[in-house]
């Protein structure tokens, strides 16, 4: 007997684990340990290539706003592109994906090395080859981040996000330092060609990688259904729009120390490129020791704490630098940011992967990035408007000013707890034998759902249809409505409809374990002595079609069903 909502079905259920995993947990899994170790060396190349880009701009041009663009360069392509990337992550192999960027970034930095040799850069092409490094980051991203729910099991998540944290800033403390050391020695050309090297190890580790196929039952989500479908999820979950609002946030406040961290080098400091690499080095380290403590935090602090604090940290750290008369001060400063930057991304993603189910981890993954890459492209064509304006000094002091803000918003709008609920699949849908053949794209279908509702229970049932509603709505129902009967008034009907007989059944293995906690509310409440009576209708309208007649050639119309 199918069970559209089924009495029977698990209470929602509230995942506890016993023990928190170590941070070095997932080093166990091989292919996990490949990808991190390729990972890293990508980073380094990566962060070569940001300063060798940075402080390239420098020698192009005086303009502060065009030093800041370098950082909004990489990060416009990841806020305009990670909803098709996501779609993508979500329904196509994401090995093959990245292979794809990885390709697309090696191919790029090979001729931005080109150019740079043969003394052709502009400052307008090297925004350009940024902005193209960019594209293959913003493809990329989402099909690594969703993998690694898919590498490791639900509680090495958090350890394993953290573990690809701290590998970037791992490299982040000695990259830009090696990065500025190579400029000084060898060129930037150097520093390009050492970034378009490390791509190679990425390859190979996805080449190595033996993915098994993914089995489908369901032919895959065309892609306006399917950024339809993530746009719907994302906008009725009220979690994940504070996750991607607080990212967001953070991108725009906190990024003024990377995209005025060379003028900073420069002016205030009068440094070179080599101090340019060692402040970034700085920031790395601090970002490490944040990420080696962060397991230590969060079994002390609950979320919303940790990202307040975190905002709050990053604007004194802010502060002392705008401040800073010399390198010391200016390396605290750098230490104490980069501590709070790795903390607040690292968890803000973990809470998002851990709030999403997997058959759209993708697609929220490419909101969240599009918010936080958004906010840090925003936030950079800013910072380097302010600095331009009002000095270099006034930007970095409003921008602590904002970060103060930002914390403060979280008493509004607090963070999740992101090991609250089960979001596992369900699997309690059963297909239903159909006494009318249909094929999977048949529809419009209309699902109806009778429940006897005594008049004290009313209110209790009109709030667990409340809930009822934005679950469906969020999982692909379309026109939800509920309906009393006139004449026997303790009949209500649930309404909702489906475009296709294949979204009906994507929309019923979409439920989660805890979803099935709303049901068993509202069979609780049913009063008759059968479940709750499901109806599934094919939508078929009388359409007025002319007849022909012999003598006057064409009738009035006629209503005539169709065949």
């Amino acid at each position: 007997m199918h069970k559209e909502a089924d009495s029977k079905q698990a209470t929602e259920s509230i995942s506890k684990p016993a023990d928190k995993p170590s941070a070095l947990a997932p080093f166990g899994n091989p292919v996990f340990r490949s990808l991190w170790m390729a990972t890293l060396i990508s980073n380094l190349g990566g962060l070569v290539q940001a300063v060798a880009a940075g402080w390239t701009m420098t020698t192009l041009t005086d303009s502060e706003h065009m030093v800041a663009l370098v950082t909004a360069s990489t990060t416009l392509p990841i806020m305009a592109l990670s909803l098709l990337a996501g779609v993508l992550a979500d329904n196509y192999d994401r090995r093959r994906i990245m292979m794809v960027a990885q390709t697309l970034m090696l191919v790029v930095s090979v001729g931005l090395t080109l150019a740079t040799f043969f003394s052709v850069l502009t400052p307008w092409s090297l925004l350009v080859f940024t902005f193209l490094i960019g594209c293959g980051t913003a493809l990329n991203n989402p099909s690594w981040q969703a993998s690694v729910g898919d590498i490791v099991p639900r509680e090495q998540v958090p350890a394993a996000v953290m573990a690809n944290g701290m590998s970037f800033n791992l490299m982040r403390s000695v990259g830009p330092a090696l990065g500025g050391l190579i400029i000084v020695a060898a060129g930037a050309t150097a520093a390009f060609s050492l970034n378009a090297v490390s791509y190679l190890a990425m390859i190979l580790a996805l080449a190595l990688w033996t993915r098994p196929p993914i089995e489908r039952a369901l032919p895959r989500e065309r892609f306006g259904q399917a950024a339809a479908a993530g746009i719907r999820y994302v906008g009725l979950s009220p979690n994940l729009l504070r996750i991607i609002l607080r990212g967001f946030l953070f991108g725009v406040t906190g990024v003024s120390v990377l995209a005025l961290l060379p003028l900073v080098a420069r002016d205030m400091l009068e440094g070179s490129a080599s101090t340019y690499g060692f402040l970034l080095g700085l920031f790395g380290l601090g970002a490490v020791g944040g990420a080696l403590n962060n397991a230590r935090i969060r079994a002390a602090f609950n979320n919303e704490t940790i990202v307040r604090t975190t905002f709050a940290g990053m604007a004194l750290g802010v502060l002392l630098l705008s401040i800073a008369p010399n390198l010391p001060l200016a390396a605290l400063a750098l230490l104490i940011c980069g501590a709070c930057w790795v903390t607040t991304n690292a968890l803000l993603n973990v809470s998002l992967q851990l709030s999403t189910p997997r058959w759209v981890v993708g697609r929220a993954l490419s909101f969240y990035m599009t918010g936080n890459a958004g906010g840090m492209a925003a936030g950079s064509w800013i910072w380097g408007l302010i600095a331009e304006q009002h000095g270099l000094q006034n930007a970095l002091l409003i921008s602590a000013g904002t970060l103060i803000l930002g914390s403060v918003i979280g008493y509004r709008l607090p963070l999740p707890e992101f090991d609250r609920l089960n979001l596992d699949p369900l699997n309690k849908f059963i297909e239903p034998t159909l006494a009318v053949q249909l094929t999977q794209r048949t529809g419009p279908i209309m699902v109806t759902v009778d429940f006897d509702i005594a008049e004290e229970d009313i209110p209790a049932f009109l709030d667990a249809m409340s809930a009822r509603r934005r679950v469906r709505l969020r999982d692909g129902a379309r026109r939800w409505s509920l309906l009393r009967d006139l004449e026997t008034p303790n009949i209500w009907t649930e309404k909702y409809y489906v475009a296709t007989w294949v979204e009906y059944i994507r929309h019923n293995q979409r439920r989660t374990v805890s979803d099935s906690g709303v049901s068993e509310q509202l069979h609780a409440l049913h009063q008759g002595s059968e479940p709750p009576k499901v109806r599934r209708m094919i939508e078929r309208q009388t359409l007025p079609k002319p007849v022909e007649s012999p003598a006057k050639g064409f009738e009035e119309p006629r209503y005539q069903a169709p065949h």
